[in-house]
């Protein structure tokens, strides 16, 4: 998911609440933010939420028509994995570097650059002529994707006041859950009714008229802003991430395909000390120039250093239970790509409606326990799925999944949009990019841990159970799924501990770190 962040340039709204008291000094550039009755800072998050929408839904969309992708081009195993793992390496590569950019040259401008590459890589995509320009297309697309992302939590970071993020990170919330399940149902009824004749290609093809859109509106209704100290690419710090995470990240993707060599083995622990060095680095860079890739400082303030545990480990659930789940539906059940998507609504619109509640009418009230009570509901309905995997065996419904994915929504809606928002919510605007580049690298990151530790907890069981016949196969992915989601209602108790070292209450005003 995303698993499932972004924020256009805007000029920051300063105008006073008298609920919020006023921010300490800080280094921020003058602010020159829109009238309280002007509407542009609606119209450019409607841009920007649907830009974030289309990269979440890409993430996901391809997965369904894989079948379809393989018979048409004839492509090997190879090449399948890399038309999905290749968008996730370059999109994970890039982030934080795409954040800092936005910082540097202007986040409007990353922003309508990445949507323009992002576009133009979909079409490339939808007409490609053989599985390596297909493979060729999707590094690109996640590599443009790397520069438009960072920059919506970014956009909305500088273009809203304190009083008003709330709303809109609800909002936000709201559109991850509809992305992280509307991708696959999208992806199944576009290449069932086989539009055109094209098969598989209008995946990508539906991309062009939403970012032609987004070029449009959002040059004329989104903002510019950048952090108002000059700034300087750090391209030692760019090589150093760079390489510690795919070294991470390309064994984790690769790894069960080939059998778990050593060298990836050695590859993934090589990724450590790269790490080490990166920060070493970065600590040189600030005392030389103050201009480092990652501003080191931010882990100085604790709401920003505890979200960025919880989102890793929350990526890590994330990364478990997606994939499982469509494996156990459409192989372990034989249901059909439509109705294994439409099983899913139920879970995106619990989603959609816990996230537009939790930020505005619960979490100013309740707090933190907002994001631990979602933690918990979310462990309550794996659990209960678990139980009905083993009750109903082979005959199990969609109706019976119902509650457990209601109950689960439920709980997700109350952890992601509180969650962006407690990350963000005491980091200097000046840095917003790097920070947001941060919150998507590390949500990355732990989805591609949680798909790593996929060939343990799920194939580790299936491929002990000989597939002599269906319902043999059945069994074997029932028996697969329920461990998976006993791993993942572990990770989400362990995500409800970590939760306590987040702020019991959402900090008002911007704070400026030193």
């Amino acid at each position: 998911m995303t698993s499932p962040a972004t924020s256009p340039v805007a000029v920051p709204d300063t105008t006073p609440d008298p609920a919020v008291p006023p921010a300490p000094a800080t280094d921020l550039a003058p602010a020159t933010d829109p009238a309280p009755g002007d509407r542009r800072r609606w119209l450019a998050l409607a841009v920007v939420m649907t830009a974030a929408f289309m990269d979440l839904v890409d993430v996901t969309i391809v997965n369904i028509a894989i079948p379809s992708i393989e018979r048409d081009l004839s492509a090997s195993f190879g090449a399948i994995q890399w038309i999905t793992a290749g968008y996730a390496l370059a999109f994970a590569a890039g982030l934080i570097t795409g954040g800092r950019l936005g910082d540097i040259y202007g986040r409007k401008r990353l922003f309508l650059l990445g949507i323009t590459g992002f576009t133009l890589a979909s079409a490339l995509c939808g007409f490609a002529v053989n599985s390596e320009m297909l493979v060729a297309s999707r590094l690109l697309q996640g590599a443009m994707a790397a520069l438009m992302v960072p920059q919506v939590l970014a956009i909305i970071h500088v273009t809203f006041p304190a009083h008003e993020r709330g709303k809109v990170f609800g909002m936000f919330g709201a559109i991850v859950g509809l992305g992280a399940v509307s991708g696959p149902l999208l992806g199944a009824l576009l290449t069932q009714w086989n539009l055109f004749g094209l098969e598989w290609r209008p995946i990508f093809l539906i991309n062009l008229p939403v970012g032609i859109a987004g070029v449009i509106l959002g040059r004329r209704f989104i903002s510019e802003s950048k952090a108002p100290k000059a700034l300087r690419l750090d391209t030692v710090g760019v090589v150093l991430v760079t390489g510690a995470l795919l070294m991470l990240i390309y064994p984790l993707t690769r790894g069960r395909e080939l059998d778990w060599p050593l060298w990836g083995f050695l590859c993934m622990a090589g990724s450590v000390p790269l790490f080490a060095a990166f920060v070493a680095y970065e600590k040189v860079k600030t005392r030389k120039d103050g201009s480092p890739l990652v501003e080191l400082s931010l882990f100085k303030v604790k709401s920003f250093a505890a979200g960025i545990a919880v989102q890793l480990t929350f990526g890590i659930s994330l990364g478990i239970f997606f994939l499982v789940w469509t494996l156990y539906m459409q192989i372990g059940l034989g249901w059909s790509p439509l109705h294994a998507g439409l099983t899913g609504l139920p879970f995106s619109l619990a989603v959609s409606t816990a996230a537009g509640l939790s930020v505005q009418k619960l979490v100013p009230r309740f707090g933190r326990k907002v994001l631990q009570t979602g933690a918990l509901t979310m462990a309550a309905g794996v659990l209960l799925y678990l139980w009905e995997a083993g009750q109903y065996g082979a005959g199990i419904t969609t109706w019976q999944m119902v509650p457990p994915l209601v109950v689960m929504g439920l709980g997700m809606g109350l952890i992601v949009a509180p969650l962006t928002d407690a990350v963000l919510s005491d980091v200097p605007r000046d840095h917003a990019g790097s920070a947001s580049g941060l919150i998507n690298t590390v949500q990355q990151m732990g989805t591609a841990l949680g798909l790593g530790l996929v060939s343990v907890v799920f194939f580790g069981v299936v491929d002990d159970r000989p597939a002599t016949s269906p319902s043999a196969v059945t069994t074997a992915f029932t028996d697969g799924f329920q461990n998976a989601l006993g791993w993942v209602a572990v990770v989400l108790v362990g995500i409800f501990l970590l939760m306590f070292a987040l702020p019991k209450r959402r900090a008002t005003g911007v704070k400026s770190v030193t």
